[in-house]
C-alpha cells in the first residue's frame, strides 16, 4: 500500500524506462484519476497512454517529451497488454 504521490512517481518512472525520454508530463485527467480517492488510497490499476511528442521549445534540454494521459472506459484489465501504435495509424 502506498500513496498517490508514490503512484505518480511510479507512472513517471515507468514512462522514462519504456519510452527512453527523461521529460515526462502527466496530463491533468490522469492526475485527477490517481488522486480521486485521496492521498492514501490511489487505484490499484489504471490504464495509461504514453505519447512521445516533439518539444517545440527552442532552448529545451530534450528534443522529445512523453505525455502520460488517462484512458477512460476500461472496466476489466483481463487480457490487456502493452501495444505500440505508430503515429500514422491514428
Amino acid at each position: 500500500m502506498f500513496g498517490a504521490p508514490k503512484a505518480i512517481k511510479a507512472v513517471v518512472e515507468f514512462a522514462q524506462k519504456a519510452m527512453g525520454v527523461k521529460d515526462v508530463r502527466v496530463a491533468p485527467p490522469l492526475n485527477q484519476a490517481i488522486w480521486a480517492r485521496g492521498v492514501r488510497s490511489p487505484p490499484n490499476r489504471i490504464r495509461v497512454r504514453f505519447e512521445r511528442k516533439r518539444n517545440d521549445d527552442e532552448n529545451a534540454k530534450e528534443k522529445l517529451y512523453v505525455l502520460a494521459s488517462y484512458v477512460e472506459g476500461i472496466t476489466s484489465f483481463k487480457g490487456l497488454e502493452t501495444t505500440v501504435i505508430e503515429a500514422d495509424e491514428e
